[in-house]
């Protein structure tokens, strides 16, 4: 079947030179041959073997699908396995698996081209934490039978509490002893123990069990049980305050850690009644859990059996500053004289047995303090002297304030912790200042008689001695105010000029204003007035003057004016909302008067303003929340896309983890339990918007099973509970299990497990077995009757025939009615009546014959009492 084609050159071949020869092959049969060929070189012999293979294929399949880990958070993930066919002509391959951790395997069976690659796509549900390790058989064509290996280790998606220098598990933090208005921070690490990134919020559980606020446990139990004012005011209190955690909402990548700041912020909580409780300390246990955000099945009331959260427990104390002077608080100084001092030794004296105390004391006039800061250890006292050294006399009484020095947290940067003071003592510091007594010198003042003189007024007392004025004497006095010696033609001069004084000749060649006359204080005769020009301002000058002045004037004005505009806009903005609409409340109103019995009948709740996103969840907050949420419930109505301004503006919006913690959307495993193919069922998928904004809700379904589902697109208003009817229909029988995806704003993602079991249609008995007895009363021969329930579990009408069962005699048993139909979820009764004869048999049989679904067999026995 071999054929060689070629020309034997008759000269020998030159070097450079070729001699080309065919070996044609025409199989005649599907088998494979061998020959050889003979190649003749002068005195060598070269053997060369020819093969001819007939077309076959070749096919190839890798041995393992390795998944990896992956998050036990009910999602039907795909992987792909490749069949290669390295042959020359198409192969066949048949995949079979026996299992029930596998879902879908597609395609099953089919044919490889030559010379390409068939994609087999293999599913699993991540719904349980397990190990997969399943093996699917696959039959190759001329290869033979190879097994494949699906491997997966599906794990919880774990966050946990490490410490940050040694790393181990964290389940307390003891804060310790903290002054009441002063903050410690203590730092964690959380860890992302998963295969995934992972959005997590921090909530602070405050209605957990065994959590205690402002109570002090070292108290017995009936002094506790009493304290029943401290439990009332403590309902109303934001514990949010008491804690911070920054950061409270992220992502985690697959195995990362990242710091946590926790500050505790004690607060005092005031006894409505009762005795002055400032030297009790207040103990806290609060409970702070770390959430993933998505995992919400326990709000919807839906079984969750791995929780995706850590829990961590804080306790702390808090202390009041119990810093005693003495003398104190009110110190008085011993008299002195302007110039001298006095002193106070006072001692400090910390009375607490837990922290130490840092003080610093304030600057004030005419007292200083010695030293002015320091540090006290617990249960120490330090000595200080205050002295009284008086710049004035008199008496002086002032507030002295005692600065107590901690760390706190800035209201505008709650990441910063800074020193700070936290706590404010008061002193009254009590002086008095002697006046010395000084001897009066006189002197003759040769002048004019001043305004307060004795009574010659030749003696004046000059209490500055020593003292010079800088200034010579000038005109105070205006001239049209005193007609003494006035000239008479200067009688009538009404022009606002001042007096000039006999002895004011140093001042009268000084360069004055230009626009004041100066008059004699006896005859009234203008004064002469010289300016010099190389001092004074020319009228040019003067002109630029006022313009200059006036400038600054009106830009001192305009900067003030812009400030009130600015003031002006930044109440309007505050006030600037639904309620207020840039009104600031109250204002010009009077107070009601309220009574003690309006106020006790009073509820204190949360508004409902947006949270702070520095700002703590809490468990009290969601439920409050939620509580508003589900009242609001929208069936339908619901826009599909958003069509207002406002719509579009938060459908735009970019959500936190902590925001998207507030939204409810599930059960994130919809079950349809036993489903009848051919029928249709539908389960609600809730929609819970907590926020104050609207969402913008849509759902991605590609599954055949799930395409009646309507609508697929909502928009849901702010604080609003709504859902969609999600449809399932198939016409398959088994098990399915699949996911769709929905997204919130365009952004966030999120998936559904779809979970039913595909049935035919069934009917079930109330007996297997009947006996009819006579009925009491009635004379023999007549018939006998009883009843049997037909029961249909499913949630499609099914329809039933009655056939009986012939055998070798006529049946005597009879069932009304012989068919029908029993809807989804009811029952039918049906009567049996057995008829009395000769030669009837007692016994019989039905078979109930279901339309598409199961048989079941009725036995009936007919109890017939023989008289002799």
């Amino acid at each position: 079947q071999f054929k060689l084609i070629v020309e034997n050159p008759e000269k020998p071949v030159a070097p450079g030179l070729q001699v080309t020869a065919f070996v044609e092959y025409y199989p005649e049969n599907e088998k494979d041959l061998e020959d050889r060929l003979l190649l003749l070189i002068e005195d060598d012999i070269i053997d060369i073997p020819l093969l001819g293979l007939i077309p076959c294929c070749c096919l190839e399949i890798q041995s393992e699908i390795n998944f990896g880990a992956v998050i036990a958070n009910n999602k039907i993930i795909s992987k792909e396995i490749s069949i290669a066919n390295r042959g020359s002509s198409s192969g066949t391959f048949k995949i079979s698996y026996d299992g029930v951790v596998l879902l879908n395997i597609e395609p099953t069976s089919g044919a490889v081209e030559p010379k390409s690659i068939k994609k087999v796509k293999v599913d699993i549900c991540t719904d349980v934490p397990r190990i997969i390790k399943e093996v699917i058989k696959v039959e190759l064509e001329s290869h033979g039978c190879t097994e494949v290996w699906i491997k997966a280790v599906v794990v919880e998606q774990v966050l946990k509490v490490l410490g940050v220098s040694r790393g181990n598990i964290l389940e307390c933090i003891n804060f310790g002893p903290v002054y009441f208005g002063s903050s410690k921070t203590e730092q964690v690490s959380l860890y992302n123990e998963s295969p995934e990134c992972t959005d997590w919020v921090a909530v602070l559980e405050d209605d957990a069990i065994g959590g205690e606020m402002g109570t002090d446990l070292q108290r017995s139990a009936d002094a506790g049980l009493q304290d029943l004012s401290l439990k009332t005011t403590i309902k109303d209190v934001d514990v949010s305050t008491l804690i911070l955690c920054i950061p409270n909402q992220g992502t985690l990548l697959p195995y990362e850690k990242s710091l946590v700041t926790l500050c505790f912020s004690p607060k005092k909580f005031k006894r409505d009644f009762g005795v002055n409780d400032s030297s009790l300390k207040q103990d806290y246990v609060l409970f702070l859990r770390f959430e993933a955000v998505g995992n919400k099945d326990g709000y919807l009331q839906a079984l969750m059996n791995h929780p995706h959260h850590t829990e961590l427990a804080l306790t702390g104390s808090g202390l009041p500053v119990m810093l005693t002077f003495n003398p104190g608080p009110v110190i008085k100084f011993m008299d002195c004289f302007l110039g001298e001092q006095t002193q106070v030794l006072c001692t400090l004296k910390n009375e607490s047995e837990s922290l130490p105390i840092t003080f610093s004391f304030r600057k004030t006039a005419n007292f200083n303090i010695s030293p002015k800061k320091g540090k006290i250890k617990k249960k120490s006292a330090k000595d200080v002297i205050f002295s009284f050294s008086p710049h004035q006399i008199g008496t002086l009484q002032v507030k002295q304030v005692v600065d107590i020095i901690g760390t706190g947290v800035e209201k505008n940067n709650l990441q910063l912790l800074k020193t700070k003071s936290f706590h404010q003592i008061y002193l009254s510091f009590i002086g008095v200042c002697k006046s010395k007594r000084k001897n009066i010198l006189f002197k003759i003042n040769p002048g004019i008689t001043p305004m307060i003189s004795n009574a010659t007024g030749q003696f004046v007392a000059d209490g500055g001695a020593g003292q010079c004025a800088d200034t010579a004497p000038v005109a105070i006095l205006k001239s049209t105010q005193t007609q003494i010696h006035t000239h008479q033609i200067n009688r009538n001069c009404k022009d606002d000029a001042f007096i000039a004084f006999p002895n004011d000749r140093a001042a009268s060649i000084r360069p004055s204003e230009w626009n004041k006359k100066y008059r004699t204080i006896f005859t009234k005769t203008e004064r002469y007035n010289y300016i010099d020009p190389e001092f004074s301002y020319t009228e040019r000058e003067r002109l630029s003057k006022e313009a200059h002045k006036e400038y600054y004037t009106d830009f001192i004005s305009s900067l003030r004016q812009r400030r009130l505009q600015k003031d002006a806009a930044r109440q309007f903005y505050i006030y600037n909302n639904s309620v207020n609409i840039g009104l600031k409340p109250a204002e010009g109103l009077m107070s009601p008067k309220i009574s003690i019995t309006d106020f006790h009948k009073e509820k204190l709740q949360f508004k409902m303003l947006p949270l702070d996103e520095n700002c703590l969840l809490t468990s009290r907050k969601l439920a409050e929340i939620g509580s508003k949420s589900s009242v609001k419930e929208i069936r339908s109505g619901l826009s599909a896309v958003p069509s207002s301004t406002q719509e579009k503006d938060d459908s735009n919006l970019t959500l936190t983890s902590k925001q998207l913690h507030q939204i409810l959307i599930g059960p994130s495993t919809m079950d349809f339990g036993d489903v009848c193919v051919y029928s249709t069922t539908a389960r609600k998928l809730h929609i819970i918007n907590n926020l104050l904004v609207h969402i913008w809700i849509q759902i991605e379904i590609e599954i055949d099973e799930l395409q009646q589902t309507s609508p697929l697109s909502q928009v849901v208003p702010p604080l609003t509970k709504t859902h969609i009817p999600i449809v399932f229909e198939t016409n398959t029988l088994g098990m399915f299990k699949r996911s769709f995806t929905y997204t919130i704003n365009n952004q966030h993602h999120g998936h559904v497990l779809v979970v039913a079991k595909a049935v035919s249609v069934e009917l079930e008995l109330s007996a297997r077995e009947l006996i009819l007895n006579p009925v009491p009363g009635y004379l023999a021969g007549t018939e006998f009757r009883t009843t049997v329930r037909v029961y249909n579990p499913r949630n499609h009408p099914a329809e039933f025939t009655w056939k009986p069962v012939i055998t070798g005699r006529r049946t005597a048993f009879s069932i009304q009615p012989a068919k029908g139909l029993v809807e989804a979820y009811r029952d039918l009764e049906c009567e049996v009546v057995w008829h009395p004869g000769f030669n009837s048999p007692e016994a019989g049989e039905f078979n109930l014959c279901v339309r598409k679904g199961n048989t079941i067999k009725l036995k009936c026995f007919a109890k017939v009492t023989y008289h002799t």
